[in-house]
């Protein structure tokens, strides 16, 4: 049973389980019943299936902790990372204030020199970020389609032109596009559908 299941797939399996039906069926028809050796093929055939649909459900169980797995170490390692660059931050400003205070130019090891240089451009920091203007802000936002469309349509031309320049990506989306098919309303481009999906119990 378990070789079969291994080795055959599960259409093969499907279609030897015909197979051995339609024999069975003749032999009983000629003979008047079926070789013995026939009924053990066939019943082999039919729980090699079970264990064949036993297979596909652990691997997809399988498969399916594993993608939850890793997208847990995702975040897990982008957590580290973001711990390790503050660990590196915190080193970097550590050693600055070392050097700085015993007004020293550098701190030779065997493999590294550590000195101060000057940045290539200026930086920010923020002592309280909430306080920082609107207009000095860089803004990120999500727009239903719909919306988009009535602000576009709102504004004079030369400001409209700036906002869709400023459009970084648009996807579709799925709820809006349902909605409009259910509403009646004509969706180039799109196919709406009810579909199936395995569930293994």
């Amino acid at each position: 049973m378990a070789s079969i299941a291994q080795e055959y797939s599960l259409f093969e399996i499907d279609r030897e389980v015909d197979d051995l039906l339609d024999r069975i069926e003749e032999e009983i028809e000629t003979l008047g019943e079926a070789s013995p050796e026939l009924i053990d093929c066939f019943q082999a055939f039919c729980e090699a299936h079970g264990e064949k649909a036993d297979r596909i459900g652990r691997f997809i169980r399988l498969m399916e902790a594993r993608v939850q797995f890793c997208r847990t170490e995702a975040t897990r390692l982008q957590d580290r990372a973001r711990c390790c660059d503050r660990k590196v931050t915190q080193t970097k400003n550590m050693v600055m204030f070392y050097i700085k205070s015993r007004d020293l130019k550098k701190i030779e090891g065997r493999e590294f020199t550590l000195r101060i240089q000057k940045n290539s451009q200026d930086s920010v920091r923020f002592v309280d970020e909430s306080q920082v203007p609107m207009c000095l802000r860089k803004v990120e936002a999500t727009l239903d389609g719909e919306l988009w469309e009535k602000v576009i349509a709102a504004v004079p031309r030369e400001l409209k032109h700036i906002l869709i320049s400023s459009i970084r990506e648009t996807v579709p989306s799925n709820e809006a596009i349902k909605q409009a098919v259910q509403n009646g309303a004509p969706v180039p481009g799109v196919e709406v559908y009810r579909g199936n999906h395995l569930r293994i119990a």
